[in-house]
């Protein structure tokens, strides 16, 4: 399983892991298994980055949950440091990712150059590392960094695009400050556009979902674009992926002109089938190798009572709001009412089910975040109420509603163009709740002049819960004080060991 451990990370040299064609595919599925598995210094199993961490973290960073016990508190009350777990978990195991995808780049190049693999095959493997690379440095910009638009000349993070693997990298890796936001952005998209050309429009079985494929590059370019405010380049990479004519009164009929990707019927269909025809990209889990009982996506989001161990709840702050429909089906489908790891009573999501054998999927990429990521930038990029932005909002929202031709959203709804993000923006916390990309979004939006969240908002209050606090439509109020998107808190602390290692990597003020 870990390939990659046993070859250029230990004593097997590096031109061994990469000798044959099937040597080839298994140090491949080795980088993917670093996006799995990452773990603490200790070498506990955490799911760090993407095998469960990012989702938890993610969500934690916002308001859209309650942490209900100890063990996500320091994210959800930030108070972090430099040796924090979490945050020096998260680096490592990012940059281990990375450096695991250059090494195999470089392996991939070498195998395609000797005849070993084909040079189509070798470009394949090379483009699944870069999108992977890719991933791995926007999750560190997006935790580590200021947004984009604020100064996409302000401080990133490093990009190591080079394997640090013998003692010339090592020290060459010594010597790389944090690049800026632009130039960050810039190669993420550029391996993006290499991954685009050189991935697969498809793939079968569950390599469709848990293997990058073209659909997968673009949308995570549409991500990227969306971070950077740079709406029509949005635009133009969703049009790859959107039919140009589409019905929201029929959501599943529409249809990924790559790869065929398409909404599930019903709400819970990602959920119910890991490899579902919306999973455009999610993280590999199984019974034989998963996260564990203290990091895995059922047992530490589930409700006590269903298996989990109760240990974030959904927070009332998104589910009283009122413009979350009370018929919802995402409310009965996808959420309960359960046993807490307190032995109260909270909401929780039943997106992870696996109880048992905790094989449940990580999703990062879904055909619903492509429509709605659509959706925001053709009404960011128009100064009317755009009905193509309507369209595509509707036909993620009307598969949860009880009567969708009657309560689906009219132009008539809105009297500005800013009402109509205002209400993508809310689908998109509806929609992705606890699938970790609130963070993203309020790291994005935080010095947005229109819908600025201006730093962490307000919360629940640590460990809150009872039946009494949740009622949909019923105002709410939060107990844990907003912290401004001046305050340092605002950006994880690098960790202290890097520095130490790295001195020309700097410290985020205020650590």
């Amino acid at each position: 399983k870990k390939a990659l451990d046993l070859a250029p990370y230990n004593s097997v040299a590096s031109d061994e892991a990469f000798s044959t064609a099937a040597k080839c595919l298994t140090s491949l599925f080795g980088v993917y298994d670093a996006a799995q598995s990452g773990a603490y210094i200790d070498g506990t199993v955490r799911g760090y980055p993407f095998g469960a961490a990012n989702i938890e973290q993610g969500d934690a960073r916002g308001e859209d949950v309650i942490n209900i016990a100890a063990f996500f508190q320091i994210t959800y009350q930030a108070t972090y440091n430099a040796n924090s777990a979490n945050c020096v978990g998260h680096w490592n195991s990012l940059y281990a990712l990375i450096n695991k995808a250059n090494v195999s780049i470089d392996g991939f190049r070498q195998a395609g150059g000797s005849g070993v693999l084909s040079p189509a095959v070798a470009a394949q493997y090379e483009a699944e590392c870069r999108f992977l690379r890719a991933l791995s440095h926007h999750e560190l910009m997006i935790m580590w960094a200021r947004p984009y638009r604020e100064n996409p000349n302000g401080i990133g993070v490093p990009y190591r695009d080079f394997a640090v693997n013998v003692p010339a990298t090592v020290e060459l890796v010594r010597t790389l400050p944090r690049a800026i936001a632009d130039t960050v952005y810039t190669r993420m998209l550029r391996d993006l556009d290499y991954a685009e050309i050189n991935l697969p429009a498809s793939l079968s079985g569950n390599d469709r979902t848990v293997r990058a494929s073209r659909a997968a590059a673009i949308a995570l370019k549409m991500r990227i674009k969306l971070h950077k405010g740079d709406w029509a380049g949005v635009i133009a990479e969703g049009n790859k992926l959107i039919p140009a004519t589409i019905n929201p009164l029929s959501p599943s009929s529409v249809v990924s002109p790559i790869g065929a990707w398409a909404l599930t019927p019903l709400p819970d269909g990602p959920f119910a089938n890991n490899s579902s025809s919306e999973s455009i990209f999610s993280v590999r889990n199984s019974s034989i190798d998963n996260t564990g009982v203290n990091g895995a996506l059922p047992a530490m989001l589930g409700a006590a009572n269903l298996g989990g161990r109760g240990l974030m709840a959904v927070s009332p702050i998104i589910w009283n709001n009122s413009g979350w429909l009370c018929d919802d089906l995402r409310r009965s489908l996808l959420y309960i009412s359960g046993t807490n790891a307190n032995n109260g009573v909270s909401i929780f999501t039943t997106k992870y089910r696996d109880y048992v054998n905790r094989g449940d999927f990580a999703p990062q990429i879904r055909y619903a975040e492509v429509l709605l990521m659509q959706a925001e930038a053709e009404q960011r990029n128009s100064g009317t109420v755009s009905a193509r932005a309507l369209d595509l909002l509707n036909t993620v929202r009307n598969r949860s509603l009880a009567t969708p031709a009657s309560q689906q959203y009219v132009i008539g709804n809105f009297a500005t163009p800013n009402a109509l993000i205002s209400a993508i923006l809310l689908e998109r916390r509806i929609e992705f709740l606890l699938e970790g990309k609130r963070w993203g979004d309020i790291h994005r939006l935080s010095q947005d002049a229109a819908f600025t969240t201006n730093g962490i908002p307000a919360k629940a209050i640590n460990g809150a819960q009872g039946a009494a606090i949740y009622g949909c439509g019923t105002p709410y109020t939060p107990g844990q004080g907003a912290i401004a998107y001046s305050d340092f808190r605002f950006l994880w602390p690098v960790p202290a060991e890097e520095i130490i290692q790295n001195p020309v990597v700097t410290q985020n003020p205020g650590y």
